[in-house]
């Protein structure tokens, strides 16, 4: 277990404990680790952020990028292929989403409830499909691109703010 240090140590050469493991070492270097500046024995000296090289940083990078991917695959966002964005087009210059508040998705749900509708009513009174209300609901309006139109008009019908102004 990690343990940090409260300044037992003096950061000098003659010894001290590793700020990062508590080993005592007459070798304590200086290590930026997760933004701290520790002293650091040379077990630990790994941990050192600012010594990585770039090749590391881009593997991480390349890591990430490629985990992103498949998380979108995986969800349906994002398939391989565009052209039915580049056929269809998007309705952003029509019904533009408008920037909503951080916790819209509760605040709508909570509305409905409060109006004594189930999801398939609004839906239907709405004339919107349900699985937009559903995304709106879990905070997935963006994802599913559900319109700016929708949102205007669940604010309206439900008395709830969900854009931020």
């Amino acid at each position: 277990m990690a343990k940090y240090s409260t300044g037992g140590s003096s950061g000098s050469s003659g010894g001290g404990a590793c700020e990062l493991c508590g080993k005592t070492s007459d070798s304590l270097t200086a290590a930026n680790v997760a933004g701290a500046q520790l002293q650091v024995c040379p077990d630990c000296a790994s941990h050192n952020d600012n010594a990585k090289t770039d090749d590391e940083d881009a593997e991480e990078r390349d890591r990430k990028r490629r985990a992103a991917q498949n998380t979108a695959k995986a969800s349906g966002v994002y398939d391989d292929d565009s052209t039915h964005w580049e056929e269809e087009g998007t309705n952003y210059d029509d019904d533009p989403l408008p920037y909503l508040v951080s916790d819209y998705g509760d605040r709508l749900e909570e509305a409905r409830q409060d109006a004594g509708l189930q999801r398939e009513e609004l839906a239907d009174e709405l004339d919107v499909p349900e699985t937009d209300l559903l995304a709106v609901e879990q905070s997935r309006a963006n994802q599913a691109g559900v319109g700016g139109g929708l949102i205007s008009a669940l604010e309206d019908r439900l008395d709830v703010t969900l854009a931020d102004e």
